[in-house]
């Protein structure tokens, strides 16, 4: 077996340690002589896994006692429906920041459901910044201020909790969901897909404040009510059992390698070394402005187009794998969430100093 360094923006690569134990379960889950695929989800034994992952969770976070916990389908894209048709209440507007492709489109999700005012953007940038905190146009009748925590596409990262006062915030944290420490109270909403750091597809984490239960839109469909969901403890109706018993292992991984204050060093460390040498290089040039730079998705652009075709078939040759930026920005991206280990970083260092002295 010759595994590569994935650098899939998602899915994405798992860490070993969690793929191996889902290797040695599949066929029997704790002596059930059964996979946690087949189980059912009422059963005794996938109850415990879900109990434990939530748990786990809440111990990573710090999830306070009067947040819900939820794990549902539809992904990112299906939140953001749900939280106007969840969260608006009596209200008929909402405040979004958008800083890159996901933040436009849960805006445009929600105009479907709501008025939705833009309280700031950074299109006319190219989305390669982030608008400080005094130049957002907030109002103090909103229904609540979204705004994507970490944006996939263009790697601008929020490293700061943005103020929003009496008004509910959200978040989409999908591709920097547990890479580092959250002020989970400063949060009315947090939602992420898992695809990233968490599991595979299929299951989505919403944290969300329960005073906010209970104004569900009479239209809300019912796998997208939180009230619903939480009182059905996220099994309304059949869940993704298979993410979920993965995720469950996950977090259990991230506590073994000394939680979200660990894991954020070693990520911190990892973007340190890649921006460092895409900053010494004058073949390479990362776009985003220093301070908002993501440490997860590090888009970077080679002097001449010309050669990317060239360096993606070398370095796929070379075991480093996907690479290729995505087709709104171009160039190449390489997503380096918490289980790309440090020495795929450093691989790609090395590839890519070699590659610019052949090139160069």
């Amino acid at each position: 077996m010759a595994r590569v360094y994935n650098f899939s923006a998602g899915p994405a690569t798992l860490p070993e340690e969690v793929l191996e134990q889902v290797r040695d379960d599949l066929l029997d889950w704790r002596g059930t002589g059964m996979s946690v695929m087949e189980m059912s989800h009422r059963g005794k034994a996938f109850v415990s896994i879900a109990e434990q992952a939530e748990a786990d969770l809440r111990e990573l976070l710090a999830v306070p006692d009067d947040y819900e916990v939820l794990f549902l389908q539809g992904g990112a894209a299906g939140q953001f429906a749900g939280v106007p048709l969840n969260i608006l209440g009596d209200k008929a507007a909402a405040d979004y920041v958008v800083t890159g492709n996901w933040g436009k489109k849960a805006r445009k999700e929600a105009g479907k459901y709501c008025d939705v005012r833009t309280a700031a953007a950074t299109e006319d940038q190219g989305f390669t910044d982030l608008p400080p905190q005094s130049a957002w146009d907030l109002s103090a009748n909103a229904g609540y201020v979204h705004y994507t925590s970490n944006e996939t596409i263009q790697g601008v990262e929020f490293d700061w909790t943005p103020d929003s006062g009496d008004v509910p915030l959200v978040s989409d944290m999908s591709s920097n969901f547990l890479s580092k420490p959250v002020d989970v109270a400063a949060h009315g909403v947090i939602y992420a897909g898992a695809q990233k750091n968490v599991g595979p597809a299929g299951v989505t984490v919403v944290i969300v404040r329960k005073d906010l239960l209970g104004r569900a839109r009479a239209d809300t469909p019912m796998v997208l009510d939180y009230q619903a969901q939480a009182e059905a403890d996220s099994m309304l109706n059949t869940p993704p059992c298979f993410a979920w018993y993965v995720a469950g292992l996950t977090f259990q991984w991230l506590k073994r390698q000394g939680g979200l204050e660990a894991i954020a060093e070693r990520n911190a460390r990892k973007a340190e070394k890649l921006y460092g040498f895409i900053d010494g290089s004058d073949f390479y040039s990362n776009p985003v402005a220093p301070g908002a730079r993501s440490r997860m998705n590090v888009p970077f652009l080679l002097a001449d187009d010309n050669l990317n075709a060239t360096f993606l078939e070398e370095a796929d040759k070379a075991g480093l794998s996907t690479l290729k930026g995505h087709r709104s920005v171009g160039g190449m991206r390489a997503s380096i969430y918490n289980a790309m280990p440090e020495a795929g970083v450093d691989a790609l260092i090395d590839f890519m100093r070699d590659f610019e002295r052949r090139n160069g």
